[in-house]
């Protein structure tokens, strides 16, 4: 059953630590079947309660799932094997498929390091200090205010995953079900299992979530709900002001739910947020600095309502503390000073997604991207589409990196492309893919 690799251990931590380790090496593949309890526990000499609590420690860090009668078996997609894994070797390729931002449109700086290190030796952060520097607070909430975000505290953490995460955990406990766009950001259905929650996938289109799949969601037991707000990874999708009417109604009737809105795209894209925060007793918006700044900033600026906040703030400081005050002066001297134009980042990454949208449905390709810098081509067949797109010397991402339960696809970042470039861009995914019956995204 288990091939060349034995389940070592006494304890049902070692037990579970055998199982991880496995896993994570490939030694465990995804969908291999582990023993029954009573079996596993003969071999090892144990007690069955013993190999009952490892099985349980699995299920809770996302490694393993049970299916009843039918035993345990590594997840498809364990949360000791990222997404990200997930993947095409681009040596000798164009890489269109790693989501970074184009680097000539991200802001010098060294000024701005330089003047906060100037800051810091005049004024040194030490113990006690307050975990958000106060200029960034007041920035961060009146940008938040300008886009109608609901007053609430702020909070600042080290990305939007770290601010996601922390408030999941805030909340919810292991088992609880969490509903998430599909397709959707490759890195937070990593997240959740690794949580030991359930993703339940919410399908979207070029709108945002469906509405009545949210409810479906909701009624069925779901605790939280996290929506892209722009710039959806990795559709490119936008929230509208219809939609976002819609789902508030649906939330209205739903306040014990948690809601997290992602606006990962502010300062990146033109078309205006529509935030659904105020329908729930419990809520949070995140906005990160990675796409208009450098995801090497590290930093999220975090509003909620008092509880959530509350909540996520004190185990902060039981934990990292703060995120650097050197990082948040560098990106309070960014926006204090304007260093980003964002309508020319958007309007340069508007003009080449479009560019490619329209080339490929011109080709007969039903290809999805109103927003941000990836474009979304549902494909017949992933697997084949993005070898036959290597091998003419094009790597994409594919499309298991982003989905639950839609349909296959291809996801290319129109970051790395040149104006002059798309045309033969679309030639090679219509040739490695083909015309597609549907451009339906769930």
């Amino acid at each position: 059953m288990l091939g060349e690799y034995p389940i070592v251990g006494r304890r049902a931590a070692e037990i579970a630590a055998s199982v991880e380790r496995a896993v994570g090496a490939g030694e465990l593949p995804p969908g291999q079947l582990l023993p029954p309890l009573r079996e596993l526990a003969q071999r090892l000499s144990v007690n069955p309660n013993t190999v009952a609590a490892a099985y349980r420690v699995l299920r809770e860090r996302g490694v393993i799932e049970t299916a009843g009668r039918r035993g345990s078996r590594v997840r498809s997609r364990p949360s000791s094997t990222p997404r990200e894994w997930i993947g095409v070797d681009a040596t000798g390729a164009r890489d269109l498929s790693s989501g970074n931002p184009d680097p000539a449109l991200l802001p010098p700086l060294g000024a701005p390091l330089a003047a906060a290190a100037a800051r810091a030796a005049e004024r040194p952060t030490l113990y006690g200090a307050p975990d958000v520097v106060p200029e960034v607070a007041e920035l961060a909430r009146a940008a938040l205010d300008a886009d109608g975000v609901p007053t609430g505290p702020v909070a600042v953490t080290s990305g939007a995953l770290d601010a996601i995460e922390r408030v999941l955990a805030a909340h919810l406990r292991p088992g609880d079900a969490v509903a998430v766009e599909d397709p959707g950001w490759g890195s937070l259905l990593d997240l959740i299992p690794a949580l030991g929650l359930r993703a339940v996938p919410v399908g979207v289109d070029d709108d945002g979530p469906l509405p009545e799949r949210v409810e479906q969601a909701l009624i069925q037991g779901a605790r939280a709900l996290v929506v892209t707000d722009r710039a959806q990874n990795p559709t490119g999708a936008v929230v509208s002001a219809t939609r976002a009417r819609e789902l508030r109604t649906v939330l209205a009737a739903h306040p014990s739910v948690l809601l997290i809105e992602d606006d990962h795209g502010h300062g990146i894209v033109d078309l205006p947020l529509r935030p659904l925060a105020g329908g729930t007793d419990h809520w949070a918006l995140v906005r990160s600095t990675a796409k208009a700044y450098g995801p090497d900033l590290r930093l999220a600026v975090l509003t909620g309502d008092p509880v959530t906040l509350d909540r996520v703030r004190g185990r902060q400081r039981l934990g990292p503390g703060w995120v650097s005050h050197l990082l948040q002066d560098t990106v309070g001297g960014l926006w204090r000073t304007g260093a980003v134009d964002a309508a020319a980042v958007a309007a340069s990454y508007d003009t080449r997604r479009a560019a490619l949208v329209r080339a490929l449905r011109v080709r007969g390709i039903a290809a999805h991207g109103r927003s941000g810098m990836n474009v979304w081509v549902p494909v017949p067949d992933e697997t084949g589409a993005v070898a036959r797109l290597l091998a003419s010397g094009w790597a994409v991402a594919p499309g298991a990196r982003f989905r639950v339960a839609s349909p296959p696809g291809i996801r290319l970042t129109v970051s790395p492309l040149a104006s002059d470039e798309i045309e033969t861009v679309a030639a090679a995914v219509a040739a490695a893919a083909g015309a597609t019956v549907s451009g339906r995204l769930d």
